[in-house]
């Protein structure tokens, strides 16, 4: 049940832990008892499929390769599906913030990499070969035959074999903070010895050191704590077989083999795969590929997420929707609504035609639909701006707009209050009252449709 309005956002990301509810095992030993008694009493659900409508206290698995897999399918049917796969030490939820940016252009395909998060930990060392033959299979199950793939770091790994083994699923690769070879060896080795004596406490320090700047650290950012959470509730059986396959993983001579577009992003503060000796090599030997630095550590897509996601835009949807009158007039009725459309297309004349046509095309097909803002955003935006230049007709419509879509009241209140602030409290009361006004018009005329 949700326990707030769309004003109230809850905070941090979301992360199912099922190993949050166990005694923290003093020692590897302790935590292997822990996974084979945990994975023993859980059932096995039916098999998932693309267009799965279960409710949402239900956790979807999928069972691969021998192996339970958690994943999370968003979005709506029929859209184009982007994989994301995580870093090593993190689950899906690292994810979070580039969700609610692609939602609108993609159904999104998250996951809990074998030995990680809710998904089974056996025991072992694993390849990278077989976490991606795990992605692979893992969409066979949903029905998804090709798809985008995004991945960090571990996850990048993951993506350059499904690059140069199975390109036909791949539309479009993007490889963030990763490396076609994790050297040296000798740093796994080391790490595995630390977690083997004194489990996932033993390298959470150095590993938040690495995913996170100094600078992120010290002010406590808004996903350091909720990953350092996940990092500890890491399974130690788990984390030690993806050590495995990242020490072993070697791609330097496979990776020109990769054929499908590629961007590659590396961090330029990021100690764990610096673009030198590693985003370099991928970006040069990969045919194409094109790179982006930001000023970020190793999880990039957390220490700068609205940067992250304006190039998985820019690179995905290289081509904004919108450059025709006709994508411009979906957008404008997908935002006023099909009955402010019609009476304005009736009203139309020869002498105005034109300058219609100007505004469907290029205010609503060129600058509504660019991906960088959401509608919300831009919706409360012209509120403002319209209630500032005194266009009071144009408020009240969006208003309306707005009501009829995706803003309540609370939305309203904020963005006048807003207003108020900085640009004067007698704009801001005549925006409340005609507010208030269309409100009540509004929640009158949804009575009599009832």
């Amino acid at each position: 049940m949700r326990l707030w309005c769309k004003c109230q956002r809850p905070s941090g990301i979301w992360i199912p832990r099922l190993w949050r509810s166990l005694k923290s095992p003093r020692n590897i030993s302790d935590q292997r008892k822990l996974s084979a008694e945990h994975n023993s009493n859980l059932a096995h659900p039916r098999p998932p499929s693309r267009d799965d409508s279960r409710g949402a206290n239900s956790l979807p698995f999928a069972n691969v390769n021998g192996t339970r897999l958690y994943y999370r399918l968003e979005g709506q049917p029929g859209k184009p599906v982007i994989v994301l796969a995580h870093s090593i030490g993190t689950d899906h939820g690292m994810w979070t913030p580039q969700v609610a940016d692609l939602l609108p252009h993609f159904q999104i395909l998250r996951f809990d990499t074998r030995g990680h998060g809710a998904s089974d930990a056996p025991e072992g060392e694993y390849s990278v070969d077989l976490l991606a033959r795990d992605v692979l299979a893992l969409a066979d199950q949903l029905n998804i035959r090709t798809l985008a793939f995004c991945g960090l770091s571990m996850g990048g790994a993951i993506g350059q074999w499904i690059g140069v083994h199975a390109p036909d699923r791949l539309t479009k690769l993007v490889l963030a903070n990763s490396s076609p070879q994790f050297l040296p060896r000798s740093n796994w080795e080391n790490r595995i010895k630390l977690v083997e004596q004194g489990g996932m406490a033993a390298i959470a320090d150095l590993a938040m050191q690495r995913f996170f700047s100094a600078e992120t650290l010290a002010r406590n950012g808004p996903y350091a704590g909720s990953i350092k959470s996940v990092l500890l509730g890491t399974n130690p059986v788990g984390y030690l077989g993806c050590c495995a396959a990242l020490r072993d993983f070697d791609f330097v001579r496979s990776i020109s083999q990769i054929k499908m577009p590629t961007l590659v992003i590396a961090g330029d503060r990021d100690i764990s795969t610096p673009w030198q000796g590693h985003g370099e090599i991928l970006a040069g030997e990969i045919p194409g590929a094109q790179s982006l630095h930001l000023p970020a550590a190793h999880l990039s897509n957390l220490e700068r997420p609205r940067s992250f996601s304006a190039a998985l835009f820019g690179f995905l949807l290289p081509q904004f929707p919108g450059d025709t009158l006709q994508s411009g007039n979906l957008v404008r009725r997908s935002v006023l609504g099909d009955a402010h459309v019609d009476r304005a297309q009736s009203a139309t004349t020869d002498f105005d035609r034109d300058f219609q046509e100007l505004i469907t095309r290029y205010a609503w097909g060129a600058i509504w639909s660019r991906p960088g803002l959401d509608a919300r955003t831009r919706r409360l935006m012209v509120l403002i701006i319209m209630a500032a230049l005194g266009r009071w007709e144009e408020f009240s419509m969006h208003v309306r707009a707005g009501l009829e879509h995706e803003l309540e009241p609370c939305d309203l209140k904020e963005a006048l209050l807003q207003l108020a602030i900085y640009a004067g409290v007698p704009a801001a009361n005549t925006g409340f009252r005609l507010a208030a006004e269309t409100t009540e018009q509004f929640a009158t005329e949804s009575k009599k449709r009832e």
